[in-house]
């Protein structure tokens, strides 16, 4: 494994033992414990279908589809559960954001060394 490789698995390894990814371990795990949210999201995929249905033949899903969708996502949004799992999702993305940045701004650095790497 090269040495880039190894680093890029040692940070992996390190983000999974954040803080953030934990809560959205726990999050994600609670969700799929949930029997009500488990039944709205399955309900929400079969709904999101049948739109992916109409969507396919060219027309526009019926009044009745739509509002039986608007008010899956309404039910689901609203619920607790489902809260601490976007915002779990939310800080998690922040702090990937901020590797991503810290990682661009030492591609920039690395690029500029007069040092070059095997």
């Amino acid at each position: 494994m090269s040495n880039v490789q190894q680093m890029a698995k040692e940070l992996g390894e390190a983000l999974g033992r954040t803080a953030e990814y934990q809560a959205l371990k726990r999050a994600a795990l609670s969700v799929d414990e949930d029997r009500e949210l488990v039944g709205l999201r399955n309900e929400l995929d079969r709904v999101e279908s049948e739109i992916l249905v109409f969507l396919q033949a060219g027309t526009d899903p019926d009044e009745e589809v739509r509002e039986r969708y608007d008010r899956l996502v309404q039910d689901l949004q609203v619920r607790p559960g489902y809260q601490r799992l976007i915002a779990a999702q939310t800080n998690f993305d922040k702090l990937l954001q901020k590797v991503n940045d810290t990682i661009s701004a030492a591609i920039r650095e690395g690029s500029e060394s007069r040092i070059i790497l095997p």
